[in-house]
């Protein structure tokens, strides 16, 4: 029952997320429901490419970060390399999430990362949870306790998590490529504010405008294609309009997405040299 609840909590997290008009905020927000979810104490997410040598990252509660900041340039390439989990996920298609010390085994406890998230998080135990679909770099979490590892439940409510993450990812990123279409000058979360669409609303209109069906828009943002219906009637109803077509035109007028650029002048008539013939 107290998973079912913390689960209950993390979905319910999730969709107040997804509801959020800055995208560096959905992350964090997640996170520390997902390090409840698990039993853990401090939560990595980690969303670009995740080498030893690049690859931002995030970590769940703030406080935690601070020793991280300290780290020199071997243990920072050491703690991005993400042993074991960046090479076992490589590897195959398998997403399903796993602790350190059951894909390790009994090398984790001497291995180099694991001295050194004790040493600087005073943790024992970590948790890799992939997004789900990730291919090349892989993204996802990384849970964080000290004591014993996780267990069979942790595991399973992770995975039950894991929609819940990517759901969340696909927001993050659509929101990042339609603030960079604008520009920086433009304003875009004003605006939609102003036409009263929720960030989702705005996500279901980006990808409207590029002429996906609502089956496609439903595979992109991991939902029903009746509740994209819905988003889109609400969509309709905000603009005040009533076809895909106007919409779009409608949000290009309104500066909510990109207008198309002005197709390139073709080549103007042929201009005979020479005096012209009788």
């Amino acid at each position: 029952m107290e998973l079912d609840r913390a689960y209950e909590r993390m979905t319910a997290v999730a969709v107040a997320a997804l509801h959020e008009r800055e995208p560096a905020r959905l992350w964090p927000l997640v996170a520390d429901a997902l390090a409840g979810l698990c039993g853990g104490e401090a939560v990595v997410h980690k969303l670009g490419d995740w080498t030893e040598n690049e690859g931002g990252f995030g970590i769940t509660p703030g406080a935690a970060a601070a020793p991280l900041d300290r780290l020199d340039e071997a243990d920072l390439r050491l703690f991005r390399a993400g042993y074991p989990f960046a090479r076992r996920y490589a590897a195959g298609s398998d997403r399903t999430p796993v602790s350190a010390r059951r894909a390790a085994g009994r090398r984790w406890p001497e291995s180099r990362t694991a001295r050194l998230l004790g040493a600087v998080l005073d943790v024992d135990h970590v948790l890799g949870v992939p997004l789900p679909g990730s291919t090349t770099p892989i993204t996802g979490c990384l849970v964080y306790r000290s004591g014993t590892d996780f267990s069979d439940d942790h595991l399973v409510m992770a995975e039950r998590a894991q929609p819940l993450l990517a759901a969340v990812e696909r927001q993050r990123q659509l929101l990042e490529e339609w603030r960079r279409s604008l520009g920086p000058g433009a304003a875009p979360d004003r605006r939609a504010a102003d036409c009263a669409l929720t960030p989702r609303e705005t996500t279901v209109l980006l990808l409207l405008a590029e002429a996906l069906t609502a089956d496609t828009i439903g595979r992109r943002l991991g939902i029903s294609v009746r509740t994209v219906h819905k988003h889109v009637e609400n969509v309709y109803r905000k603009l005040g309009t009533r076809d895909r077509v106007g919409t779009v035109l409608r949000a290009q007028r309104l500066g909510l997405i990109p207008a198309p650029l002005p197709a390139a002048p073709g080549p103007g008539p042929s201009r005979r040299h020479g005096p012209p013939r009788n």
